[in-house]
């Protein structure tokens, strides 16, 4: 009926051909059908994907296809998120334009994902540098800016010395720049700033209703935004400095205010910098301070240092006792007041600190029967009643921080407040590769829009890339341009947009995409909000919370009707490679060697090159700095694009780390053999009902379609697994033909390209891919036949299949009638025969 061997790349081009010509998954806006939007994360145009994008886009792939199967009008679009500083280091290194290297990555990355057969509907394609995009972004800009959720500010930025542009904080990883691994330092610059801070209690409260997503990443964001309760009040300073008679500080504990022992400020607290401009020491002190990082984790495990300002305060509840004040490197001016009061007994830094500076340590929290246990190298950090601290005594820790946070109050030196380590997002970013800021600086008039009839305001091409820094600053025309508002001579905002706005409402354009505005409200009430989001865990925090807040901000200026933009998050686990290398010497860094550059056996892996050994190294994440990628292309030309999808699904849960290997892909690609010769198995001569495989079918038809829908492909995968074996154990008969048939459909999601070859050879109607998802019989779900054992005194002789629910007497009577349970008794009489409806029946002798 056909060839033996199912041939996948002629397959593969036949059918995206198809695909291609009836734009078969190209959305329709005006579809009375029920909508689902499903939605990688879109990638960056680097010049090529690998196998972890695969893994990412394939599992998107089978739910777009499946929800077509079951009647959607599924929206599944793909662009390019095309700005950043790879592209500006590419024009610099290699003497190219970014926009011409990032258009050249971009149709090479978009022929390898066509290659792979998925669903995308690329006629919303986009790229965020084509100016039609980021002319729309640059409209919302401004709607935000006349909607007064934009200002401009001189502050202090994190300065990435190497890329020369700022960073938002959660682009300071460990005290480096995310993309260069600079140490950042700090900087006073004039800022564009969004107000992300108006919402943070309801990003907050929005994640309470984010069902669909990982708890993990809703915890994330939860601490991010890091809302704190708890007292604001002054310290008095006993003797002035400068212009400063007190210190404000904020503190979650005040019920552990007996237990201060020193206070603390921020090294770019406004006293801090008042006191270094006399004090060199203390300067280059604080110098030191701004080259470390803020993330949390640093924080924490670097050595607590601290500079004596020599000054001291007086505690607010006794004016007998008074408090050094240090310059403390712990101490974040973007987090409360920038200033602390250090309770060492009950805070780790705070013991730490203590410990380092020869200050008291006092208890004021303990549990009962603990109350003088000493405090050595640990801070006690739990609940218990408050000791040491005169009225308190007695309490509880939540009555103890009421009883202060009132007189406190009460007697005006202090009030409750909340405060966030959320802070408004600085957008300001000093390169050019982004979307120019529509703002025009008049020395008359101030900040001035951008008339919108005017937008977008186009980057220039001719930028030389040849001195560090914004070419966009030294740009001798661009720049400069008259006032909108009154005609003089005035210049254009040089910074761009930080790239995180362009992925920050993607996802509403690709919903919708007139020509004269960003998009129609109404067609994008249609498909939002996205129905699956899938894309890595990384971005739990960058991406996600900025896209929260953009859409909270829109639909703040009545631009759209949702708050959340996507419905259920999915984060997929990495594709995991073992990496190869050799060390150069002291000094040098590490060689290393791609996968297709070595020869790997059981013994260990040589350098092909020259036949010499090479390290084998750990089993990682993918990375091209340590050169352990697979190139799909590789693999699909050897085994072909649904092997590769079968693979990418089938090895791992989803939420997991996929290690590669070539047996998996080898696997893959027998079983993809094995599918095809299955399905040239229908015997049209073949008749008669086959009870057990029509059964197979249905719990598979129904077991497969729920585990796609909860993303558990591996589960999938093994029930598919299963049918095939019964269908090529079962003898011929109209129900296995049926089967057959239907296991076309079942694996069409995830090997599409087999399934419309077997489709068509099976005479299908159409495209299996505009095929319905089989009816499911729900009387064949039951299970009618139970396995039961047969013991002979506690010991296991024979299994029978029986009716499920059979009387106990007749389950008697069959196991009796065994002959394994006749020959075990040899005999015997039996004394007592004890029956467990449907699960056992024991014999005793």
């Amino acid at each position: 009926m056909t060839d033996t061997r199912f041939n996948p790349l002629a397959a593969d081009t036949r059918w995206q051909k198809v695909w291609e010509e009836q734009q078969t998954f190209k959305a329709d806006d005006n579809s009375e059908r029920p909508r689902s939007y499903v939605l990688e994360m879109f990638p960056y145009p680097s010049g090529r994907i690998h196998i972890g994008h695969v893994r990412n886009y394939t599992m998107g792939d089978v739910l777009a296809r499946f929800r077509r199967m079951t009647g959607h009008e599924v929206l599944h679009p793909m662009g390019w998120d095309a700005f950043g500083m790879p592209a500006e280091n590419a024009a610099m290194e290699k003497g190219v334009h970014p926009g011409g290297w990032t258009h050249k990555n971009i149709d090479s990355m978009k022929a390898q994902l066509k290659r792979l057969g998925f669903a995308l509907d690329w006629t919303r394609e986009f790229a965020t540098c084509d100016a039609e995009y980021y002319g729309h972004e640059q409209a919302l800009f401004l709607d935000m800016f006349e909607g007064g959720l934009v200002y401009r500010k001189e502050s202090a930025v994190n300065w990435d010395p190497v890329d020369m542009t700022v960073l938002a904080n959660e682009q300071v990883i460990d005290g480096k720049g995310w993309r260069s691994g600079a140490e950042v330092e700090k900087r006073k610059l004039s800022q564009w700033f969004l107000k992300i801070t108006d919402f943070a209690d309801d990003l907050i409260e929005g994640l309470g209703e984010l069902d669909g997503w990982p708890e993990k990443v809703r915890m994330m964001q939860e601490n991010w935004i890091g809302k704190s309760q708890g007292l604001t009040f002054r310290f008095k300073l006993d003797r002035a400095a400068g212009d400063f008679g007190d210190i404000e500080v904020f503190s979650t504990r005040p019920d552990t205010i007996f237990g201060a022992s020193f206070c603390a400020i921020a090294a770019d607290h406004p006293l801090a910098l008042a006191l270094a401009e006399g004090n060199d020491a203390l300067a280059a002190f604080a110098d030191e301070c701004r080259k470390t990082g803020t993330a949390a984790a640093e924080i924490e495990t670097q050595e607590k240092r601290g500079f004596d300002t020599g000054l001291t305060v007086t505690h607010p509840l006794d004016p007998e006792w008074h408090l050094p004040v240090f310059v403390a490197n712990f101490v974040l001016m973007d987090y409360g007041t920038g200033a602390v009061f250090g309770v060492p007994a009950h805070d780790q830094r705070d013991l730490d600190f203590a410990r380092k500076y020869m200050l008291p340590v006092t208890r004021v929290v303990a549990e009962e029967g603990e109350e003088d246990t000493p405090i050595h190298d640990e801070a006690y950090t739990g609940l218990g009643n408050i000791i040491n601290s005169k009225f308190l005594n007695g309490m509880e820790v939540e009555a103890a921080k009421k009883a202060v946070i009132d007189r406190a109050e009460n007697k005006g030196w202090g009030t409750g407040s909340t405060v966030y380590r959320l802070r408004d997002w600085g957008v300001s970013r000093q390169r050019y590769w982004g979307t120019p800021i529509p703002i025009i600086h008049c020395g008359d008039c101030g900040a001035v829009p951008v008339p919108k009839d005017e937008l977008p305001v186009k980057l220039p091409d001719d930028v030389s890339f040849d001195k560090p820094g914004n070419p966009l600053e030294r740009h001798p025309t661009w720049k400069h341009v008259d006032c909108p508002a009154c005609g003089k001579a005035a210049a254009r905002e040089t910074d761009t947009l930080d790239t995180f706005i362009n992925s920050s409402w993607y996802f509403l354009r690709f919903a919708s995409q007139p020509d004269d505005r960003p998009f129609d409200k109404d067609v994008l009430a249609k498909w939002m909000p996205v129905a699956q989001y899938i894309g890595g865990i990384e971005h739990a925090i960058l991406h996600l919370l900025y896209a929260r807040f953009w859409t909270r901000a829109l639909k703040a200026l009545c631009k759209i009707d949702i708050a959340e933009p996507f419905a259920s998050l999915f984060t997929q686990g990495m594709v995991t490679h073992e990496t190869y290398s050799r060390v150069q010497g002291e000094g040098k860094s590490d060689t290393y060697y791609t996968p297709a550059e070595v020869d790997r056996d059981g013994n260990g892996a040589k350098l092909i090159a020259d036949g010499q050994p090479v390290e084998i190294g750990r089993v990682i994440k993918m990375s091209k700095s340590k050169k352990n990628v697979v190139d799909p292309d590789e693999i699909v030309d050897q085994y072909g694009a649904d092997a590769v999808r079968w693979f990418m699904l089938s090895d791992s849960p989803p939420e997991r780390d996929l290690p590669w290997s070539e047996a998996g892909i080898e696997g893959s690609w027998r079983f993809v053999q094995r599918l095809w010769r299955l399905f040239a198995q229908i015997d049209d001569s073949a008749s008669g009902e086959d009870k057990v495989v029509d059964r197979k079918l249905h719990q598979t038809l129904h077991g497969v379609a729920e585990d796609i829908e909860d993303l558990s492909f591996n589960k999938a995968i093994a029930k598919i697994f299963e049918l095939v074996n019964l269908i090529e154990k079962a003898k011929a008969s109209a129900s296995r033909n049926a089967a057959i048939r239907a296991l076309v459909q079942i694996v069409a999601p995830m090997t599409p390209h087999l399934a419309e070859e077997a489709w068509a050879m099976l005479g299908g109607e159409g495209l299996v891919a505009n095929a319905p998802w089989p009816e499911v019989d729900e009387s064949l779900l039951v299970e009618d036949e139970v396995t039961i054992a047969v013991q002979v005194r506690g010991k296991l002789r024979d299994t029978l299949t029986v009716a499920k629910g059979l009387p106990k007497d007749d389950m008697e009577k069959l196991a009796l009638a065994s002959e394994k349970v006749q020959r075990a008794m040899d005999g015997a009489e039996v004394r007592k025969v004890i029956v467990v409806p449907d699960r056992l029946v024991n014999v005793v002798i």
